[in-house]
């Protein structure tokens, strides 16, 4: 089996323009993610997906791997889907560009769910107990296989009788997909429950893909804003990465 990471980066965010060329701890936050990528031992290319030739040329600058991808994507699902569409891969893994912190073992287990033919999509989660009702931390519940249900933001499931026994799981946004299945997926519309929440994974449930999540210890520290990168700054300096 075959299996790549490519990892979007787009420099135009409207909350943090030029985040993956911000600076951590000395080094490009794209830096960071990519070495952390290239450090696992189970993918067979690591790529930087990007429209912007700031990006590319650091990326190609640090030793990296970096293809151009057309301007007027959506998502980083679209972008991803052109970068691997005549590529000979069979799972392609999504890492955010914002995420420098990712871990080896999380990946590992996101990949290895693929040797169960069943798998179309995969995903990671883990267990919050705190501020639940947060709509920028999505929910997930998921069947008695792991294959999820439903993404909300939206506190789910519901504790009715408010007996406090309820668990819940916040999605981490890093996905594997089968390439058959991304790049159909790319090609759908967008779907009712995906306008209302927000959430573009909800397309690829009411099209009746299966999303086996994994649940994990990793937390996922990203980077939206610059109070984010401060955040990150005080991580490292503890000592926590």
């Amino acid at each position: 089996m075959k299996v790549i990471a490519v990892i979007p980066a787009r420099y135009a965010s409207t909350r943090f323009p030029g985040k993956p060329l911000a600076l951590l701890d000395g080094k490009p936050i794209i830096q960071h993610v990519f070495q952390r990528v290239t450090g696992c031992d189970f993918f067979d290319a690591v790529i930087v997906a990007t429209d912007d030739q700031r990006i590319f040329d650091t990326v190609k600058n640090f030793g990296g791997e970096a293809v151009f991808t057309r301007t007027s994507h959506p998502s980083g699902s679209d972008r991803i889907a052109e970068v691997v569409q005549d590529m000979e891969v069979d799972v392609v893994v999504n890492v955010q560009g914002d995420e420098p912190f990712i871990a080896t073992q999380p990946l590992k287990e996101l990949v290895a769910v693929f040797a169960d033919p069943a798998v179309d999509v995969a995903s990671l989660m883990h267990p919050i107990h705190d501020n639940v009702a947060n709509p920028n931390a999505v929910k997930v519940v998921c069947d008695c296989d792991g294959n999820a249900l439903y993404f909300s933001r939206a506190a789910i499931p519901f504790d009715r009788d408010a007996a406090g026994s309820a668990a819940y799981f916040k999605h981490i946004g890093v996905y594997a997909y089968r390439k058959d299945v991304l790049l159909a997926f790319t090609r759908l519309a967008p779907t009712p429950l995906e306008r209302w929440e927000k959430l573009e994974q909800l397309r690829l449930l009411e099209h009746g893909y299966r999303i086996r999540m994994i649940k994990t210890a990793y937390t996922a520290i990203g980077i939206d804003t610059p109070q984010d990168l401060a955040a990150a700054e005080e991580y490292i300096k503890k000592g926590r990465n």
